[in-house]
Parts: C-alpha cells; structure tokens; sequence
C-alpha cells in the first residue's frame, strides 16, 4: 500500500507503548483505519531495545494502512528503526546534526514554541513540517506555559496553504469543541495525545476528528 504524502496528512498522533492496556498493535490498527494520519512513539526513558522493539509494531501497522510514522526527539533511534519522520524539539539536535545521522530520505518536524521560533522553523533548510503550541496547557508538556491561540494566528498567515511546509496545531487540543477553535485561527493539521489514547472509543475519537479537519478543507 502506497503511503501518504505529508502535505495530505492532517490528523497526527503522539501515543505511549500502550504497556498498561496492552493492545499496542489493536490501537494502531484502530486509529489509523479512522483517520490518523501519522503515529509518532513518545515514550520518555524507553531504553532503546525496546524502544525499537516497539516502533516495529508501529512501523508495521502504518505499512498496513498507508499511513506515515515518527520517532520522537532521537535520530539514533529513527536511523536504526528505518523511521520515515523524526520529531525534534527545541532543545534536541541541531537539524544539520540529525541529517548526518539519518540522511537525507527522513522528514523532519520542528516544534515551536512563540512566533519568533514558528518563522525560524519556517525557513531552517531541513526542516520539512513545523508544530506551533502548546495552544493550552497539557499535562504532556509539564511546565510548558501555553503559547495560545495567538500563536495559530500568526502560523497561519506566515505559512500561507502551508503546502511548502506543513505546521500543525499542538498542545491541549483534547475535545472537538478546542479543534473548533484552532480551525477557526487557520490551523488544517492538529497533533493530539490524550483525545484519541484515553478515550472509550479511540478509533471513534479519531473518526471525529479526522471528519471535522477534511470539513475543513485547505
């Protein structure tokens, strides 16, 4: 199955290893058949055995569906698994240094943090895709402060369509009615946490989210 671009990908998901409920490969399977676009692995303190060990469960279930996923903060881990994305953060690896290890075949995402690192992002040479928030507080980023709303603003009128470089909304977005509101200040892709892993029905949460980004458009 052939897999999606990252200018057509819109609903993104970071998620544990699932260890407590158990049901790793269940969950991908659910998640991506409904419209999650990518899966990223963040799991803080994973010994990298195992961190591998499970990106291969993940890498498996997106070549079932399609779909893309990344590894979060270390381009060791991403050249060692094959990863097709890795994620770095402000303070992770100088992109130049993450090319070195993982070639140039890997695309790269950035956080940003404030409109000054949103424009930053925008235009490092490497960097394929930009995340802006957190737009609320999230548990996810302990002692991060929000970056709000305003943030999104000013990411959607620097991006444009966003299609040279894709940037997603992230932080908080946890219930359609916030996904509402980050579509209303221009944002078309959104990373979410704990909407889709800690709800009833994760494949059904995922559905929702996925129809109310394609509601949309571009």
């Amino acid at each position: 199955m052939s897999t999606l671009s990252l200018v057509d990908a819109r609903l993104y998901l970071c998620t544990d290893a699932r260890e407590r409920q158990r049901d790793l490969a269940d969950f991908l399977d659910a998640v991506l058949a409904n419209g999650v676009d990518i899966v990223q692995l963040r799991q803080k303190g994973m010994e990298a055995r195992d961190e591998l060990r499970c990106l291969e469960t993940f890498a498996a279930a997106a070549q079932r569906h399609g779909r893309l996923w990344a590894v979060n903060d270390r381009a060791d881990i991403a050249r060692a698994s094959g990863a097709p994305m890795l994620h770095l953060g402000q303070d992770d690896l100088p992109v130049p240094v993450a090319r070195e290890i993982c070639g140039d075949g890997i695309l790269i995402g950035r956080s940003t943090h404030s409109p000054a690192q949103f424009d930053a992002g925008l235009a490092e040479p490497g960097v394929d895709y930009v995340c802006a928030g957190p737009t609320w507080t999230t548990p996810t980023k302990p002692g991060r402060p929000a970056a709000g709303l305003e943030l999104l603003s000013h990411a959607a009128s620097a991006a444009g369509g966003g299609v040279a470089r894709p940037w997603f909304a992230i932080g908080g977005i946890e219930n359609l009615s916030r996904l509402d509101e980050v579509i209303a200040r221009g944002a078309r892709r959104v990373v979410v946490v704990r909407a889709i892993t800690e709800a009833e029905d994760p494949g059904a949460a995922a559905r929702a989210f996925a129809d109310r980004l394609a509601a949309a458009g571009d």
